[in-house]
């Protein structure tokens, strides 16, 4: 894991423990997403580089403040230019 779940819920700035569950699949899900926009099957890869834990903090904050009306296209158009100088060409 890139970010935990005390560091995500600090940024967030989330002092309960009602939405724990919650944000732990957006961690889950953040990470896998910017794998695939970055190329990468291994989840080694992403530890590498703070530029990508910074798009995973971002994604978690974007799925947690846009839980019912998130743009999936625009958040995929954002990670592409934050993660763009570590994409791999192609799988």
């Amino acid at each position: 894991m890139i970010v935990t779940l005390e560091e995500m819920k600090q940024y967030l700035r989330v002092d309960y423990e009602d939405d724990d569950q919650l944000i732990a699949s957006f961690i889950t899900t953040a990470e896998q997403l910017c794998r695939d926009v970055l190329r990468m099957d291994e989840e080694a890869d992403l530890g590498n580089d703070e530029k990508v834990r910074t798009a995973v903090m971002y994604t978690v904050a974007y799925f947690y403040e846009h839980r019912e009306e998130a743009d999936h296209h625009d958040l995929i158009l954002t990670l592409r230019s934050l993660l763009f100088g570590s994409r791999k060409e192609a799988f």
